[in-house]
């Protein structure tokens, strides 16, 4: 019975967590969401720029090397 219960008590721990998580949750306000969505586009713009200008630097490093071989 106790191998049963050492089972299952992450499984109760993980249930009362996640119930106490949902009751806090609430629906964002429409300036909170605005404010949200903003950031989130302008990290999407930043790491889009930050991975073009690798590749804008690694490719031609990159022919270099596999032409000189």
């Amino acid at each position: 019975m106790e191998a049963i219960d050492s089972a299952f008590d992450p499984l109760r721990e993980f249930a009362k967590d996640s119930v106490r998580l949902v009751k806090r949750c609430h629906k964002p306000e429409g300036k909170e969401f605005t404010k949200v969505a903003f950031r989130t586009t302008i990290g999407f713009v930043v790491m889009g720029f930050v991975g073009f200008f690798v590749q804008l630097i690694f490719i031609p490093i990159n022919n270099i090397i596999i032409c000189s071989s």
